[in-house]
């Protein structure tokens, strides 16, 4: 599926094509930390059909527990985390970033150990309408 996407200022754009079927929830810890939100969804990019459409973005490298590295793209200006891209060349893209996201959903999850416990079940929290 061919995709958009962009950072909250729009100073970040990229196309790139993606696997659906392979969008995911990750529970870690570090996912935890990197969104500041109790976890990450992800989708799949193809290897060689990811492009940087606009803008420069900036890199955070972290060290996986396998020591291998996995850089994370995020906008210097706005924050927005938009990629991941790991020492194989594998790219995971922030869903809430891809511009078609509402067609989208999530296949699987991982770390469910780390998991917060609220997430599996927000349905009797309090609901507020759109203003």
């Amino acid at each position: 599926m061919r995709i958009t996407g962009a950072c909250h200022c729009g100073a970040v754009r990229y196309e790139a094509e993606i696997e659906p079927q392979r969008i995911g929830i990750c529970h870690c810890t570090d996912c935890q930390r990197l969104t500041g939100s109790a976890y990450r969804v992800t989708a799949a990019a193809l290897p060689d059909r990811f492009r940087l459409l606009c803008g420069i973005p900036r890199r955070y490298r972290k060290l996986g527990d396998s020591g291998q590295p996995s850089d994370q793209f995020f906008c210097g200006d706005c924050g927005s985390p938009l990629w991941r891209e790991s020492a194989d060349g594998k790219i995971g893209i922030r869903l809430g970033t891809i511009d078609q996201r509402l067609e989208l959903k999530p296949h699987h999850q991982s770390w469910l150990g780390s998991a917060l416990p609220f997430v599996f079940d927000i349905s009797g929290l309090e609901r507020q309408e759109d203003s």
